[in-house]
């Protein structure tokens, strides 16, 4: 078999049971150890997968450049953002991650609601400026323009003086074993530290990023208080991301 074919069907078969193993694999294909874990790294070069030790998860989707994740997925980012909305009461401090799943839902906060929104994200923040009754704190560093947002020892720092109720994460990659990853180490980092500092975390998880893993782990999918996916994610999905310890909430 030549190389391209067995990597097409090692692909085929990760798009339909979520991972694969390369010892599975070796045997499968009556090759080599050594052989597979080219293929994986091959593939990983090419973006089309998630090395991980012992094999391969899906890779994220939503590791694109800001402008064009915005329409990525975008009826999906728009269903769950707005769900995501309704979750908020009123007098809460709310940490919004920046993304442009959290841009989304920024656009579905009413009017009437009255909140303190703490974001790294100067595009959150601009959202916001015309909101009539939310408070913005805008916390700086260096600015990561893959993401649009600040990251750093200051950003980290500034975080720690703040205690919230919810905090909005967003993440390239949900995954029951990987758990929630992204792209960047920093802002890896950036994120556990809003993590900490909310008594709840709730994640907004679009079609393109559930069973899918990036390079840097945020943390288990444990540490998320609440998922909100799809009404019509597959049920089988949702039972496996609640076997994590996660409430999984449907968008209407």
């Amino acid at each position: 078999m030549l190389t391209r074919q067995r990597q097409h069907l090692i692909l085929e078969q990760l798009a339909r049971d979520g991972q694969v193993l390369s010892k599975a694999l070796s045997l499968q294909f009556d090759v080599s150890e050594d052989t597979i874990r080219r293929d994986l790294r091959e593939l990983a070069a090419a973006g089309e997968l998630q090395r991980v030790h012992g094999g391969a998860l899906p890779a994220s989707g939503a590791t694109a450049t800001f402008a064009q994740r915005q329409s990525l997925s975008l009826a999906s980012k728009v269903r769950v953002a707005k769900k995501g909305a309704g979750l908020i009461s009123q007098g809460q401090v709310v940490m919004i991650d920046g993304g442009t799943t959290t841009t989304e839902l920024v656009r579905f906060l009413p009017a009437d609601l009255a909140i303190t929104v703490v974001t790294h994200s100067p595009g959150i923040a601009l959202a916001l400026v015309d909101h009539p009754l939310i408070e913005v704190i805008l916390i700086g560093g260096k600015l990561f323009k893959h993401s649009v947002v600040a990251t750093g020892a200051a950003t980290i720092e500034a975080i720690s003086t703040i205690q919230a109720d919810l905090f909005f994460m967003g993440v390239t990659g949900i995954h029951p074993q990987a758990g929630l990853t992204t792209g960047d180490y920093e802002e890896a980092c950036v994120k556990r530290a809003f993590s900490r500092r909310a008594a709840e975390t709730i994640v907004l998880a679009s079609a393109e990023k559930i069973n899918t893993a990036s390079p840097y782990m945020i943390a288990a999918l444990s540490q998320a208080y609440t998922l909100v996916v799809e009404e019509e994610t597959d049920q089988n999905v949702v039972a496996a991301l609640e076997e994590t310890g996660v409430a999984v909430v449907k968008a209407d």
